[in-house]
């Protein structure tokens, strides 16, 4: 699965605050916060579920990648998503791992695999 995704028993606006506290204690911080659904209908289009998508980025992480690669600049910062679907609240995000397959590095892989399991963890932390 190019994802991880896990139900949450809060409304959005509750997993938005857990989720940015838990990458808070991971050193990741929220460089943007896009309500997508609220920008959907201020365009006039008739959305109904919620959708949050959190982009964060933990700088130092950020660094050893792009030293690495430039081309890792098409995937930064991470994007987590907290969402409505049918009712219930998920959050997610793509797997790092999978992500930096497109980029043929070893050193990478290995960084990616450890982003995404603190990641992971963070989301994990949400209940």
């Amino acid at each position: 699965m190019f994802h991880y995704t896990k139900e949450v028993s809060m409304s959005v606006k509750e997993a938005v605050e857990a989720v940015e506290t838990a990458l808070k204690d991971e050193s990741f911080g929220v460089l943007w916060n896009l309500d997508l659904a609220q920008k959907l209908q201020d365009k006039g289009l008739d959305f109904n579920e919620e959708v949050v998508v959190l982009e964060v980025c933990n700088p130092h992480e950020a660094k050893k990648v792009l030293e690495e690669s430039m081309l890792v600049s098409y995937f930064l910062p991470c994007k987590v998503t907290v969402y409505t679907e049918g009712g219930t609240t998920k959050i997610g995000m793509a797997k790092p791992s999978k992500l930096i397959e497109m980029v043929d590095n070893d050193e990478l892989k290995s960084l990616a695999l450890d982003i995404e399991n603190r990641l992971i963890g963070c989301l994990d932390n949400v209940q």
